[in-house]
């Protein structure tokens, strides 16, 4: 009876120990740990199986630069506390008295913090329809002509410039875009350069689309030399309505399309609004006011709002395009819905106490933004397994799985793994991370019935060479878990 229970033991530990130094953690040994490009970066990876069993490890507790993965802590905790049918709403309003159909006071915008208004993706309503419910409103009110302005309220979030930790060189940049109580077109604004015909020629700076009234754009940009091609930088702050254009733009380029940060979406929404409701019959005056310095304190009646899409879209498209101001934006409600005040250090509280009432230990967690891209977030593989544990527990999981982006479909993992079969890709859903000298993957891999959906964290970070050079090792330890 001893040799019989020695022996179930024994093939019992070799099965542990066998599947602990199987595909996934060979891999990290033969091929990562002996790569010159692996042992002079920082490396951490963990992998765990549904019962908790450890796959592979590589400074599992070790905390280091998250880039996009921490995405699916500000997405999925926002799902968690907000719920997935969470909208975000936008109401229009005005003040004064409204008398023969001339209203003699402003037609106020009241912000409620939706990333999507007047957003070009798929999910977004059309702003024309927007436009026209809010303008349906005001004329079901009897208004035909305003005596006063628009009036733009953006106060649902604290008016914050960036987080702390940001690069002043992302600031003007399409993707540093900052959250908005009342967003538009994603915070987004477009521009054409156009270089003169000789070199030293002003290059011709136009800004196409929305419009920032009062808006300064300080145009430092000249023609170069033929072949140097776009050579342009944008800078923008919220403390004075000022941005500067620097660089040079090719003789040879031709007219050259940017998009840069807006850090004005609130008074850009007020003047496409008073553009509209001059098309359709309603005059307003021209100035558009911002509602921080507008002193007023009559009553304002409320005369339409308009919503969101539902939270779960948003969080799909965050996750599968990587859509910094969304993730801001999540986080950002998190602190307005939680605690009353929506700024960053209210979120960092809200999305904390979240993450322990779910029973996540935040050990190894430091946050610093929403979306990744602050190089301050500090996050362990153990601590993106223990989560990610906890949100398989959760009403919302299916949401959240479903919108982790898969190698090879439409996402930032399209091009991941592309040579590989479509069963070894299919089984990955995970959120990539890019940052300089940063490459980040998180999430889940769909293992045989035994392991069950595999939690996995591989951060790489301080690696001297190209994204590219270490890209092969990283795509093979994934494939070395999707193949378990």
């Amino acid at each position: 009876m001893k040799k019989i229970l020695f022996s179930v033991l024994m093939v019992s530990v070799f099965a542990v120990c066998g599947f602990a130094q199987g595909g996934a953690q060979n891999y990290i040994n033969k091929h990562m740990k002996t790569d010159p490009n692996f042992r002079n970066a920082v490396i951490a990876i963990l992998a765990v199986d549904e019962k908790g069993n450890t796959i592979a490890e590589w400074n599992p507790e070790m905390p280091l630069l998250t880039a996009s993965t921490m995405k699916t802590i500000s997405t999925g905790v926002g799902l968690h506390a907000l719920g997935k049918d969470f909208k975000y709403k936008t109401q229009v309003a005005y003040t004064g008295e409204i008398k023969d159909g001339v209203l003699n006071g402003d037609i106020i915008i009241i912000g409620g913090g939706d990333p999507t208004l007047g957003s070009t993706d798929t999910i977004a309503f059309s702003i024309d329809s927007i436009f026209g419910v809010w303008t349906k409103g005001i004329k079901d009110a009897g208004i035909t002509r305003v005596e006063g302005n628009v009036v733009v309220d953006d106060s649902y979030f604290t008016r914050e410039q960036m987080p702390d930790s940001w690069s002043w060189g992302n600031f003007g940049a399409s993707y540093g875009c900052s959250p908005s109580g009342l967003s538009f077109y994603e915070n987004l604004q477009d521009f054409k350069l156009v270089p003169g015909k000789n070199p030293g020629d002003k290059v011709q700076v136009k800004a196409i689309y929305p419009q920032v009234p009062g808006l300064e754009v300080v145009n430092e940009m000249v023609t170069g030399e033929k072949g140097t091609g776009n050579r342009s930088a944008y800078y923008v702050q919220d403390m004075v309505r000022a941005s500067q254009y620097v660089g040079s733009v090719g003789v040879d380029r031709g007219a050259v399309y940017e998009t840069n940060s807006n850090r004005f979406p609130h008074l850009s929404c007020g003047f496409h609004f008073r553009e509209y409701l001059i098309e359709n019959g309603i005059d307003v005056l021209p100035e558009i006011i911002d509602a921080k310095y507008y002193e007023c304190d009559a009553p304002r009646t409320v005369v339409a709002q308009t919503y969101s899409p539902e939270l779960w879209e948003i969080v799909e498209v965050t996750n599968r395009v990587s859509q910094n101001m969304f993730a801001e934006t999540i986080l950002k409600t998190l602190g307005k819905e939680l605690t009353g005040v929506g700024s960053y250090d209210s979120s960092f509280v809200a999305l904390e106490r979240v993450l322990l009432d779910m029973g996540v230990n935040t050990t190894g967690f430091t946050q610093e933004d929403g979306s990744g891209l602050s190089r301050q977030n500090y996050v362990s593989p153990k601590f993106f397994c223990n989560y990610y544990d906890k949100m398989q527990e959760s009403g919302i999981f299916a949401e959240f799985f479903n919108s982790l982006p898969v190698p090879g479909r439409p996402g930032t993992l399209r091009t991941v793994l592309k040579n590989e079969d479509e069963k070894i890709k299919s089984r990955i859903h995970a959120k990539s991370g890019s940052l300089a000298n940063v490459r980040c993957y998180a999430g889940y891999v769909e293992g045989s019935k035994k392991y069950g959906l595999v939690r996995f964290a591989i951060l790489t970070n301080n690696f001297s060479v190209s994204t590219s050079t270490m890209m092969p090792k990283i795509e093979g330890f994934m494939k070395s878990l999707a193949q378990w």
